[in-house]
């Protein structure tokens, strides 16, 4: 769900080297690859879940399933965000030296966002294993994780959810600005060389941030702000 629309870059010409920021770029898309691949092997538990009876799958789904997928989406909510700066700093201020265009910089930022993220949802393990429910019985008596949940895990959701709203709301404005600005920019290349051959690349360029706008929106909107509440 995170994987972005190919960008041409080579449409868009520039007055510096590009090296140090095509590698930083490279270090995004592969955390950005990585936190895609990890959502896809939370899938399997999380089928497992709707097709089985079974209560220990259930707890598990709530449990590890359930966090490791929420960590690894908003992996890829903030990996996407550090792109679009990237992209936007490289297309609408191509002759500065920006820190997010630097690979030393690139790895801690990312190497910071994976701490934070797994001491989050550890945490959240830790608690659900020592605070959780012993009555369950069956999925039957658990429709959802709610039920699974104590008191302390509910406590734990309601100050998580504020700060996960905060990112994503941040990341979603950035992501808006920084890909209208580039777009704009990518406008005004097109209105200087209209006959060129790259007109039609620049276009699709356009077009692919609008698309990847509108999938951000699709994809993680309805879990952050209507599916992510009802935990708590």
């Amino acid at each position: 769900m995170g994987v972005t629309p190919s960008f041409n870059q080579s449409s868009v010409y520039f007055c510096r080297p590009q090296q140090l920021t095509t590698s930083s770029m490279t270090i995004y898309l592969k955390n950005l690859a990585a936190a895609d691949f990890l959502i896809t092997l939370c899938l399997p538990i999380r089928i497992a879940d709707y097709v089985s009876s079974s209560i220990y799958i259930h707890q598990v789904f709530c449990s590890f399933g359930l966090a490791t997928f929420y960590m690894n989406m908003y992996a890829s909510i903030m990996f996407m965000g550090y792109i679009a700066a990237n992209r936007y700093l490289k297309i609408v201020h191509p002759l500065g030296t920006h820190i997010l265009q630097k690979v030393r910089p690139a790895h801690i930022i990312s190497t910071v966002t994976w701490v934070f993220l797994l001491t989050i949802t550890s945490t959240f393990v830790i608690l659900l294993f020592l605070m959780q429910k012993k009555e369950l019985t069956s999925v039957q008596s658990a429709t959802s994780c709610e039920k699974v949940f104590s008191e302390e895990v509910k406590l734990f959701f309601k100050i998580v959810y504020p700060i996960s709203s905060v990112i994503f709301l941040f990341v979603l404005v950035s992501l808006v600005f920084f890909y209208y600005s580039t777009s704009r920019r990518l406008s005004l290349a097109q209105q200087r060389q209209p006959a060129s051959s790259s007109n039609k690349k620049l276009a699709k360029s356009r077009r692919n941030m609008l698309v990847l706008v509108s999938v951000f929106c699709v994809c993680f909107v309805p879990y952050t702000w209507f599916v992510f509440p009802t935990l708590s």
